[in-house]
């Protein structure tokens, strides 16, 4: 296998991972929002246009929506955006809600939002992160907020485990973006600690990253 090809199979795997994650099971989230968007989004007065970025079956997006924002939700998996359809229509905010499937890697939703999501946006599989988030940046409207939530911590219930990952510091996250001072600033850089419960019932005191970037 040449190198050309491994890069052109790399995309797929990573869809397949994702949709049979979401296909191997009738549900795979809780379906709440995550604490701190939803401490976020409430600062916003009146709510606006809101991006959610790998959003799952739609816990954070149908918040938003009954919240009164109006919310693109993108994702990499079908069954995950039908989901979310059927959540949003459950919830009476058809209306707000819009969907798309992207492989973030290589397309981006088009528009301008007042807050765009990125919920735990990582992946056992390589993702231009810093690419994605600084298109995230400036598809920020003037005053808008980029906010990133990252695991900071291991959780015994996810895919690594290794006690010795290093995850990145929120200032390390916000410096690779490299953004243009004039135009952007950091709204938040925190790493609080919170009682998370796993899928299988098991609690643990983990660690999120926060990043929170304004466009000025």
């Amino acid at each position: 296998m040449n190198d050309s090809t491994r890069g052109a199979q790399a995309p797929a795997e990573a869809a397949r991972f994702w949709e049979n994650l979401y296909r191997g099971k009738d549900a795979v989230w809780k379906g709440d929002p995550n604490p701190v968007l939803a401490e976020t989004a409430a600062q916003f007065t009146p709510p606006g246009r809101a991006l959610d970025l790998g959003c799952g079956e739609g816990g954070d997006t149908v918040w938003l929506a009954t919240h009164g924002w109006h919310v693109t939700a993108v994702d990499i998996a079908p069954t995950a955006l039908q989901r979310l359809t059927q959540h949003a229509a459950r919830a009476g905010v058809t209306a707000r809600v819009s969907t798309q499937q992207h492989d973030l890697a290589a397309t981006f939703p088009t528009g301008t939002f007042d807050l765009v999501s990125a919920q735990y946006l990582q992946t056992p599989y390589d993702l231009p992160r810093a690419d994605i988030l600084r298109q995230a940046a400036h598809a920020l409207t003037p005053g808008g907020l980029l906010l990133v939530v990252d695991h900071g911590s291991v959780r015994p219930w996810a895919w690594n485990t290794d006690p010795d990952t290093r995850f990145p510091r929120p200032q390390e996250i916000f410096d690779e973006l490299a953004l243009d001072p004039d135009r952007f600033t950091a709204a938040r850089l925190a790493s609080p600690e919170r009682e998370a419960t796993g899928p299988d019932g098991r609690k643990a005191t983990v660690t999120d990253t926060v990043v929170a970037v304004r466009r000025i």
